[in-house]
């Protein structure tokens, strides 16, 4: 006789939660680290253009190049404090997805557990009849041999 969990379709389920909350961390995690990057492209780039305007002065270029330089410089600068909220956002997805997915992952674990101990009572239960019939038996052969 085999073993048949009655809510292993459950389990299953559970076991796929715990898998698509792991892919949900996965995207988060990938988001944040692009965001990351983009930030900093965007320090570099900065930075660029504030060598670029020092240049520009050194070699004593018009006011309106020197201008435009610093205004783009400035746009950097609003670009990188909109991404720093955007990391801040992708901070708070990631930690709200590994929140979520230790949530699935003990879900998972309590009905593991709960088919475990279905299977080890019915291994015990199966023991038990098979000790039973092996003593069937044996009281059979003794009784046979006793006439």
């Amino acid at each position: 006789m085999k073993f048949h969990y009655a809510f292993q379709k459950i389990v299953d389920l559970k076991t796929n939660e715990k898998h698509q909350a792991e892919w949900m961390l996965s995207s988060a995690i990938g988001k944040l680290q692009a965001e990351e990057k983009s930030l900093h492209e965007l320090y570099e780039l900065r930075d660029e253009m504030y060598r670029a305007q020092e240049e520009a002065v050194a070699k004593r270029a018009p006011v309106a190049e020197v201008r435009n330089i610093q205004q783009y410089a400035e746009y950097l600068e609003q670009c990188i404090h909109r991404k720093r909220d955007d990391i801040r956002r992708a901070h708070v997805n990631v930690e709200k997805n590994q929140k979520f997915l230790t949530e699935k992952m003990m879900d998972e674990k309590v009905w593991l557990k709960a088919r475990e101990k279905s299977k080890e009572r019915f291994r015990h239960a199966s023991l038990l009849r098979e000790q039973n019939e092996l003593d069937e038996m044996a009281t059979v052969r003794f009784a046979i041999k006793a006439r």
